[in-house]
């Protein structure tokens, strides 16, 4: 949810103009130009120094499209900043309503993208200035983020981005994942270059890496991260079954132990599928809101059409599905080939397939 603010004639008009244009916003002007619809556009008045509403709608709001000049919101702000990763998107319009400003948190905070959307809405020039858009090229910190994918190695985030937009050598090295991350027209830059695997990145001796995969790395390869940041997609699907009340914490002892086993990455979990059976079980509920997975149900039919190599009469006699962990896990992941077939631990029985999602 964003909050629109005006403090000037022009501004309020301003703000009406994107009340029709961006119903889900809330519009916010000062009292004193207000025209006496405002309670039945659903439009905020506020009185006083607009300074001192700015805190709450700053720690209210997702982002701020503000109609007042970039020097005072500077000044406004200044006190209020904590850190990109939770700071809202700040974008400023200019009282003719002629530029549009990315202001804060233009990457993770989405200021850039809301910048640009309400320049269209308006018929104004974006003004954004980080370097990766201006120069159209990877945006390290939101590099598959539309996709899901998270980083892992925080740190290297800041000199892996300066590599980027200082046209030194960057290695891509994407085992698995959507393909399709670069959205510009013009070809990959020229300092920024794909490779193989790992060990063909490490021969050619980059200034800084991207690394993309579920897979846990091993000692040698972990050289690539000295300067590179590690990305995890969501590509690994787990077939589910267990037995009714199995507690949460076998659950989830059976699935990290698998995975390690594997030398999966838990960030890299996509979701979690099993029987409409299982709706209402608890451990299994329990573990998927933990870590934030989807938890996605068959119905004992949509099993049944899946060909598995393990079917079990004794399993269909209380489910009426010859499988549940090993048919969920190549239905949902479209693969006939998994990973690990299927697996029994104490009372869990887990399947493990590899998305591989639109190339």
């Amino acid at each position: 949810m964003y909050a629109v603010v005006a403090i000037t004639k022009h501004g309020v008009e301003i703000a009406r103009k994107l009340h029709e244009k961006l119903p889900d916003a809330h519009i916010y002007y000062t009292d004193k130009f207000a025209k006496g619809d405002e309670e039945q556009k659903g439009i905020r008045l506020f009185s006083g120094n607009v300074r001192v509403h700015l805190a709450t709608w700053f720690a209210t709001y997702r982002g701020l499209i503000l109609i007042i000049s970039l020097g005072a919101v500077v000044r406004m702000i200044a006190p209020l900043l904590k850190d990109k990763k939770t700071d809202p998107a700040v974008v400023v319009i200019d009282d003719k309503a002629e530029h549009v400003i990315s202001v804060l948190s233009g990457h993770l905070g989405g200021a850039n993208e809301l910048t640009r959307q309400v320049a269209a809405l308006l018929h104004a020039r974006p003004v954004i200035t980080t370097a990766s858009d201006v120069q159209q090229t990877i945006a390290v910190d939101l590099f598959g983020r539309s996709f899901g994918w998270v980083w892992e190695n925080e740190e290297n985030l800041t000199p892996v981005s300066a590599a980027v937009v200082n046209e030194q050598h960057v290695a891509i090295v994407q085992e698995s994942g959507e393909r399709h991350w670069w959205t510009y027209d013009a070809p990959l830059p020229a300092n920024i270059r794909t490779y193989g695997s790992i060990a063909e990145a490490l021969k050619a001796r980059p200034d800084a890496a991207l690394v993309v995969t579920h897979r846990l790395l091993g000692k040698e390869e972990q050289a690539i991260l000295q300067h590179g940041v590690l990305y995890r997609p969501k590509v690994i699907v787990i077939g589910i079954g267990c037995n009714r009340g199995t507690s949460a914490q076998e659950i989830e002892q059976v699935i990290c132990d698998t995975l390690q086993q594997l030398r999966f990455s838990l960030k890299s979990v996509k979701a979690l599928c099993t029987i409409d059976l299982k709706k209402d079980e608890e451990g299994l509920l329990a573990v998927a809101n933990k870590y934030g997975w989807p938890l996605i149900f068959y119905t004992p039919e949509q099993l049944n059409d899946v060909p598995i190599d393990e079917p079990s009469e004794t399993v269909f006699r209380y489910t009426g599905a010859y499988g549940v962990s090993e048919p969920a896990a190549k239905r949902y992941s479209g693969q006939q080939q998994l990973v690990l077939t299927k697996k029994k631990s104490g009372n869990v029985t887990i399947s493990v397939a590899l998305w591989e999602g639109e190339q």
